[in-house]
């Protein structure tokens, strides 16, 4: 494996046939029966008052916004819609999330921007002061931001053999070689493992990459440890975003919200043991290209409404 996460090989079939292989770490969910279609967001605006965005395959691909998508966020702005973005995307700092989504067009303010990166920043804090971490992630992520004594992992790194635990953040830059010392250290000696980022796979201009939540599994399946996951679909991240609708004085029926994303396993698992309601979008993540209707029978996951794009 080259020091980069690979695409090669990778694509919406193995993906969806590698997250029903994990399907027992995933949260229960209760589905419709069937989903309803319709053309895009703007044709269910007055179903829903509270948006839960998904960013890769909604609002972009890699590092270009999908067309449309910016003109679609301020028109939902304009209907008076609360909107947050609800994303897995653990590599930098939250801080420079609103920069980052400007750049793609979009509007939006640190508080309206629901990060996985933060929700491990929180459950570390319940860990004893003093510990080592061992994180998996560049040079660029800040890592020095997420808790006392964090240490990056690297080939030469003797990380590996004292950390008292460790995070997996991102995957960039990460290797085979690198996995299987992590493997071995978790083999050798229990500790905890934090998942920054729970999926497996992200779109890129250029396919699919391997996320954190693959490697993740992988060391799952090998060692025997139960990793701990923050960000969809586990229930953490809905429950950050109930926190800051209440935070902001809204009160929301849950039929009223929904989540909208391109995978099934993250988003609309999330969604729907969220008990909120569930939009699937098709033409541009995981399943761009691709007829859903076989992902859907096989694995039950039903979302509320099918729509190409935002």
């Amino acid at each position: 494996m080259s020091p980069t996460p690979q695409t090669r090989g990778i694509d919406a079939a193995w993906s969806f046939a590698r997250y029903e292989q994990i399907r027992h770490r995933l949260p229960r969910a209760q589905f419709p029966r069937i989903s309803r279609k319709a053309d895009n967001l703007a044709a269910l605006m007055e179903d829903f008052d509270v948006f839960l965005l998904d960013a890769f395959g909604v609002l972009n691909v890699g590092e270009s916004a999908i067309p449309g998508a910016p003109e679609r966020i301020r028109q939902l702005r304009e209907k008076g819609k609360t909107l947050f973005v609800l994303t897995n995307a653990a590599t930098l700092s939250s801080r420079k999330g609103p920069e980052k989504y400007r750049k793609f067009g979009f509007q939006f303010s640190l508080n309206e921007i629901i990060s996985s990166r933060d929700l491990l920043i929180s459950a570390l804090a319940d860990y004893p002061a003093g510990m080592i971490w061992g994180v998996a992630a560049p040079p660029v992520s800040n890592i020095e931001e997420l808790a006392p004594g964090t240490a990056l992992l690297s080939k030469e790194s003797r990380v590996f053999d004292e950390a008292d635990g460790f995070i997996f953040l991102s995957s960039q830059d990460w290797s085979f070689d690198l996995q299987d010392r992590m493997a071995q250290a978790l083999k050798t000696r229990a500790r905890p493992l934090l998942v920054g980022n729970p999926d497996l796979v992200a779109p890129r201009e250029n396919g699919l990459s391997r996320e954190p939540g693959h490697f993740a599994h992988e060391i799952a399946d090998k060692t025997g440890i139960s990793p701990l996951f923050y960000g969809k679909p586990f229930a953490n991240a809905f429950e950050e975003a109930r926190k800051r609708l209440y935070a902001q004085g809204i009160t929301c029926p849950p039929e009223r919200i929904a989540m909208v994303g391109d995978t099934l396993h993250t988003d609309i698992l999330g969604g729907a043991a969220a008990g909120i309601k569930t939009i699937l979008v098709t033409a541009h993540g995981l399943y761009k290209g691709q007829d859903i209707t076989p992902y859907l029978d096989t694995s039950k996951i039903i979302p509320d409404y099918i729509i190409p794009e935002i």
